[in-house]
């Protein structure tokens, strides 16, 4: 049998001297896509910030591909194909868009001009300056330059916070390209299960720092009681329908 392409074993990590997630255990298959959703302050950003190695290591093992990369640096783990999106998108606003392209692309399926089929806009504003673009164009932005890195796993974190609803729209339905169509790994952080469960096949619910639920997404959206118990909200009121 193949190894998961990423595999926490009760993982535990945190920020100087403060533990925030706490014997996390989780598999990710490859081709397979899971939402992390919690309220706020629940560690789901921890989590993504430890698989990309932003935090202070406390316990536990994070295998990527088989190799354990518990202690491995940020760069080596990007480098070794886990794509990062983080709520500061972190694109350069002095550059043009396609420098911020060309800049970090990597050979691969993911080249310039697949992403801009991807994002209709991005080639539209390709002479534009970073700090010339709408939110939701920084965000397709980070997206993009994720993409060309070529990485086996894509962690995005929130990436439909702050944004309008149209551009929200066009996100996700990238977003679902990108998973269902194209194949590629992601593990998406996201406060509002309506926005992301149409997109993954699995999720879980964080809550101090712990999973305290784990099913597929379709089950979420079939029975949302789960999200009333530890989000707050009834299916009605998060938006959760059937059909992806």
């Amino acid at each position: 049998m193949a190894e998961p392409l990423l595999q926490l074993a009760q993982l535990s990590a945190g920020y100087g001297l403060a533990r925030v997630i706490n014997d996390v255990s989780l598999t990710l298959e490859a081709g397979r896509s899971l939402a992390v959703l919690g309220r706020n302050g629940t560690g789901k950003t921890t989590l993504l910030n430890t698989i990309i190695g932003a935090t202070r290591h406390l316990g536990g093992t994070i295998r990527f591909e088989g190799r354990d990369i518990s202690k491995l640096r940020s760069d080596l783990r990007a480098r070794g194909g886990i794509g990062w999106v983080p709520q500061e998108r972190n694109i350069f606003k002095s550059l043009t868009v396609e420098e911020n392209l060309t800049a970090v692309a990597q050979p691969g399926a993911w080249d310039i001009e697949a992403v801009y089929r991807m994002f209709p806009r991005l080639k539209e504003r390709r002479g534009n300056m970073g700090n010339q673009l709408s939110g939701g164009e920084q965000q397709m932005l980070a997206v993009a330059r994720a993409l060309v890195l070529n990485p086996r796993l894509i962690l995005l974190d929130e990436p439909t916070e702050g944004l309008a609803p149209i551009i929200i729209e066009e996100l996700l339905a990238a977003l679902k390209r990108i998973t269902r169509d194209e194949g590629l790994s992601a593990i998406i952080v996201e406060q509002h299960a309506q926005k992301i469960l149409g997109v993954t096949d699995a999720a879980i619910i964080l809550d101090r720092g712990a999973i305290v639920h784990q099913s597929s997404s379709a089950s979420l959206i079939a029975d949302p009681a789960p999200l009333e118990t530890h989000l707050g909200v009834t299916g009605k009121k998060a938006g959760v329908r059937g059909g992806h």
